[in-house]
């Protein structure tokens, strides 16, 4: 017997002021050569496939349910998704200055041009499936959402805060102008059920969104947030591994690696900025073109010899090059093996977090069957990626054998190797808890000279649109950069001062620079003091969750955490709450991030500076929190560097702020005591 509510929809639309009302009459038609995701699986009972549909129409009054419902039951069982197309705006999506949206607060117009810039085509990996980079990292689950928080960020006052879980906007809040204006959270699932089954079903029913590390937090800048992390890891790299003095760069040296897509999109770009030559494969040519018009790759290569031949050429003349090679990585290493090629430095950057969804391509195959198998053949598509999988750590193993240095580049690369049944890549030979036995970047090289003095991808936008405040901005950031310093000081300092030069910009006008905790603070404090001036227009403020404090992930940014805290997330969960009660004017928290569901929580944050003595106390207490809680988890972890920046800072902040330090053990004294004991 069917139950009589109480209520008819009729009674919830009116109980509403901020809903979608005009929907369109058709599906704006789709421009050709736009990259389009492949299907995605999930395991759906028939009592999923209709909570999925419920759950889609939960955003349209009940007179559109009839013609709406076959509709996205198409798409549901064509995408493994619902998008709702038809609420997608015709044409291209981009951030847009922002006095060109509406809005009654500057924060709910930011939000709204890092939103579209997100979904720009020149930037979204996947746009009309709303996927900005990774693979997987969507802004939103469905169009309805984006719609829906459209309207709701163009009446959200500075009283108010928004919430939105997964991309759902759960409504508006009183608070008050020195709180965030936005807080939201992405697929953070209750322990028993957070692994990629569950989470598959989940986001296919319209509940969970992956919100990668930028993409469902807003904060995505196009290949650009990667560049100088990449730059700053390959040049230590060179440092550490191959005796690079530290004013010098990788003038001569050779970089390998794979991925030329959101992320990965970086890699061609930071290696010849850091003066070396890169050899760079993707199997999706449509990938190598936007990297190759942008000025991102120099060169394409379309064979193994060519591609070698040019970059030893390249290095001959001590010429900065980066190579796209058109194919697998696997071939490509096949070759340097059966020539004995010498590599310097060698990685990976495709999307093993999604490694069985796309993100890597077998062997053998061309893209275009990776994208057939994907749709109509996963169990076949599945076990060559663990044959190429398996494949691939064989050649890289000769590789290391021979003297190159390889290292995993946070991509979860290892961890999908040793789920492909390679189980010698485990540290202890047992599982996964102690690590892999390739180091990750983060383990040898940012972790020890970047992350535990705090510094981290500091990022900006400059709202209005205009090429000269993004000139402005870097003109004032490298004033507040003392290059005498540190090394890693003098880099930034270079970075900066190269940053227009070397045409970073992809989407609107973004900035990343490397960054501890008091730089950035004076940094900031500067910007907002610029545009209280009058000097720039506003400007929106974050950083990648990859960062000091953002992120738990044992097999990535926390991977040089050795007191056994890897495991946990309270770094990440504290950072989002301190974040939130200093008043970030956006405050976001994720499950996954670069290496998977399940494997990493991270939390970023969005900060508009509108000139205002508000923002400023809200800069002077949040940003030295969001870095130095990070630097103090490591300093606990007995990290040295962590230790040596946190003793500076409590003499530096003595009444006021104060970080508890460890008490080092003599470990002769423990090996002793212990010996061959272990606990039964």
């Amino acid at each position: 017997m069917e139950k009589t509510l109480a209520f008819n929809n009729e009674d919830i639309k009116n109980s509403m002021t901020i809903k979608l009302t005009d929907i369109p009459k058709d599906i704006p038609p789709f421009t050709k050569n736009i990259r389009r995701a492949p299907r995605r699986e999930a395991k759906l009972s028939n009592s999923d496939i209709k909570l999925a549909l419920k759950n889609a129409l939960r955003y349209i009054p009940e007179e559109y349910h009839e013609k709406l419902a076959p509709e996205f039951l198409n798409e549901l069982m064509t995408y493994g998704r619902i998008y709702g197309y038809r609420f997608r705006p015709a044409g291209k999506i981009y951030g847009k200055p922002i006095d060109e949206y509406k809005g009654k607060c500057t924060e709910g117009r930011a939000f709204q041009v890092m939103i579209d810039n997100n979904l720009d085509f020149d930037v979204a990996l996947y746009p009309y499936e709303l996927v900005t980079y990774g693979e997987t990292g969507q802004v939103f689950q469905n169009w309805m959402q984006y719609q829906l928080v459209k309207k709701y960020l163009e009446v959200l006052t500075e009283d108010q805060t928004l919430v939105i879980q997964s991309g759902h906007p759960v409504g508006l809040f009183k608070s008050k102008p020195d709180a965030p204006r936005v807080i939201l959270t992405n697929s953070l699932m209750v322990g028993m059920f957070d692994n990629q089954e569950d989470w598959k079903r989940a986001t296919a029913i319209g509940v969970a969104n992956y919100g990668q590390m930028t993409a469902g937090g807003w904060m995505y800048i196009g290949p650009q947030g990667i560049v100088h992390g990449t730059y700053s890891t390959i040049l230590n790299a060179g440092r550490l591994k191959l005796g690079i003095p530290q004013d010098k760069d990788l003038c001569g040296r050779l970089f390998v690696t794979s991925g030329l897509g959101g992320m990965s999109g970086a890699q061609g770009k930071a290696v010849e900025i850091a003066g070396g030559v890169g050899i760079i494969a993707e199997v999706d040519y449509s990938r190598i073109e936007t990297r190759y018009t942008q000025g991102w790759v120099s060169e394409i290569a379309r064979t193994c010899k060519d591609a070698f031949d040019l970059a030893h050429e390249k290095m001959k003349e001590n010429k900065p090059c980066a190579i796209a090679y058109y194919g697998n990585i696997v071939d490509l290493l096949q070759y340097a093996v059966d020539n004995n090629i010498h590599i310097d430095l060698l990685s990976d950057q495709t999307s093993c977090h999604a490694v069985y969804d796309g993100g890597y391509c077998p062997v053998g195959i061309t893209f275009e069957e990776r994208t057939e198998l994907l749709a109509h053949d996963p169990e076949k598509f599945a076990h060559l990626v663990d044959e190429t999988l398996r494949k691939h750590f064989e050649l890289i193993k000769t590789l290391h054998d021979r003297g190159v240095y390889f290292f995993d580049y946070g991509n979860s690369f290892m961890k999908a190797v040793y789920d492909a049944g390679c189980k010698e890549i485990s540290k202890n030979g047992v599982d996964e808890k102690d690590g892999f036995i390739f180091p990750s970047y983060v383990e040898d090289i940012l972790g020890p000279q970047l992350f535990d003095f705090g510094y981290g991808p500091f990022r900006w936008v400059c709202l209005s649109g205009k090429h000269e405040d993004l000139l402005k901005t870097d003109a004032a950031a490298m004033s507040c950069i003392d290059p005498n310093r540190r090394y890693q000081d003098r880099d930034n300092y270079i970075w900066i001062k190269d940053a227009d030069k070397n045409n970073l910009v992809v989407g609107t006008q973004a900035r990343i620079l490397y960054q501890d905790a008091m730089g950035r603070t004076n940094i900031a404090l500067k910007f907002n003091d610029m545009v209280r001036r009058g000097e720039i227009g506003p400007v929106m403020m974050g950083r990648d969750h990859h960062d000091v404090s953002g992120t738990d992930s044992p097999f990535r940014e926390t991977s040089n955490i050795k007191d056994g805290s890897n495991i946990m997330a309270d770094m990440a969960t504290h950072c989002f709450a301190g974040n939130c009660a200093r008043g970030m004017s956006l405050v976001a928290l994720h499950n996954g991030g670069g290496v998977g569901i399940g494997k990493a929580i991270n939390g970023g944050f969005g900060m508009v500076l509108d000139g205002s003595q508000r923002v400023d106390d809200i800069l002077r207490t949040s940003m030295p929190w969001d870095v130095m809680s990070g630097v103090a988890r490591r300093a606990w972890a007995r990290n040295e560097n962590s230790i040596t920046t946190a003793m500076e800072y409590n003499k530096m902040c003595e009444g006021k702020d104060h970080i508890t330090l460890p008490f080092i053990a003599d470990d002769e004294m423990i090996d002793e005591l212990v010996g061959d004991r272990e606990f039964e």
